[in-house]
């Protein structure tokens, strides 16, 4: 395995910076940027998104006959690298370009191409991704949201909760039951919903950090025409597989590179405060817990090298995607508990206290944390999945 660039691969990789260093907005990552908030912040999103879109960055992954720019596995995890190294924001349509867009043009029906595709790429549509329920979050077979066939629609019922953005959606890929006497997982299929639908109502969820991304999704007796249905009738569970692969896949390196900027800050953190009198640096404790960071973060990415390895090598996916998932959850989480030991009695002082640190930027980062060992499936499974796929272990009965 080749760690260094190809030389089409650094010409790349300096045309991302070039336009990171021209479209990011002034200031953007230093101490001085204020980050703008509500309607402000959203619309910083949608002009960024734009921005990608103008320059064929939004679409990387995607096939040229679409729109994409056909880009090669290499090339997606520089962009993912190089974006996270400058912490660039994600576009309010992540969920479009990821997760609905690949489904579409993999298994949609043309004129579900003609008529999707072209709107996510132009930043007029958002989607959302209905897929969790408060009652089959981890074990998403166990879903109940039923979309019952009849004559030329279905018409759906139940509930979807911590669906992302949800309420600037305008269009849900939405999983439902098709056939309940069918095994769990062979009774699904996946549609299209609009959320203007009637019968649609989309509750906001706020975090404990003030912000709000996830929502809860109520259908009641919601129409959707059976031309949105994309793949075979209760074929879902095979797209849905291929979904989240999306959703998980390819994002290694991104986090590999994240959390070591969020490392040197920790450690830059620890210098300021030894140079302020409190001997964090000096303390043979601390000292290798630093350290073992410095560990952590090293492995994630030769980890996060290896899965991409793989994938230019066409293999099989194996557990890596599990493993990195785990690992840079739970990294994320031991780093912001080790910078609240850090700060000491500072650490209680939140944002817009003349007291916090760096203006309280660790504490919404701590809190928000909480949430990295459940998204994209909790550690708990993902362990499974190393466990079963990885090591060959038997399931549990």
């Amino acid at each position: 395995m080749d760690l260094n660039d190809s030389v089409e691969e650094a010409a790349f990789r300096a045309r991302v910076r070039a336009f990171l260093d021209a479209n990011l907005p002034p200031g953007w990552g230093t101490p001085a940027y204020v980050m703008p908030r509500g309607d402000a912040y959203l619309t910083l999103l949608r002009d960024w998104q734009r921005r990608l879109s103008e320059a064929g960055f939004l679409a990387l992954a995607w096939p040229t006959e679409w729109g994409g720019a056909g880009a090669s596995p290499a090339q997606v995890a520089i962009f993912n690298q190089e974006t996270a190294l400058r912490d660039a924001p994600a576009p309010p349509n992540v969920a479009g370009v990821m997760l609905a867009g690949p489904v579409i043009y993999s298994y949609g029906t043309e004129q579900q191409k003609r008529r999707h595709l072209a709107p996510i790429l132009a930043c007029a549509e958002v989607w959302c991704q209905g897929f969790s329920e408060p009652g089959a979050g981890s074990d998403l077979a166990s879903l109940r949201t039923r979309a019952e066939l009849s004559g030329d629609r279905f018409i759906v019922n139940g509930q979807k909760v911590w669906t992302s953005f949800a309420h600037l959606a305008d269009w849900c890929l939405l999983l439902a039951r098709t056939d309940p006497a069918a095994p769990k997982h062979r009774g699904v299929s996946v549609l299209l919903l609009d959320m203007k639908s009637p019968g649609v109502e989309v509750k906001p969820l706020r975090h404990m950090t003030g912000a709000i991304e996830f929502n809860e999704l109520f259908f009641n007796d919601v129409e959707v025409p059976r031309e949105n249905l994309v793949g075979g009738l209760n074929d879902g569970w095979r797209l849905a597989m291929a979904t989240l692969m999306n959703e998980r896949g390819g994002t290694g390196l991104a986090a590999a590179a994240k959390h070591q900027m969020t490392f040197n800050a920790v450690l830059a953190l620890s210098r300021s405060l030894a140079a302020r009198g409190h001997e964090v640096t000096k303390d043979p404790w601390m000292r290798q817990r630093l350290a073992q960071l410095y560990v952590d973060v090293q492995g994630l990415r030769y980890t996060a090298q290896r899965a991409l390895s793989r994938v230019e090598q066409q293999q099989a996916a194996g557990a890596e995607a599990s493993i990195i998932k785990v690992l840079w959850s739970e990294l994320n989480q031991r780093m912001q508990e080790l910078v609240m030991e850090l700060q000491g009695p500072a650490s209680q002082m939140m944002e817009g206290s003349r007291f916090a640190i760096e203006n309280g930027r660790w504490q919404f980062e701590l809190l928000r944390s909480r949430a990295n060992t459940i998204e994209m499936g909790t550690s708990e499974i993902h362990r499974n999945t190393v466990a079963e796929r990885g090591l060959g272990l038997p399931k549990s009965r």
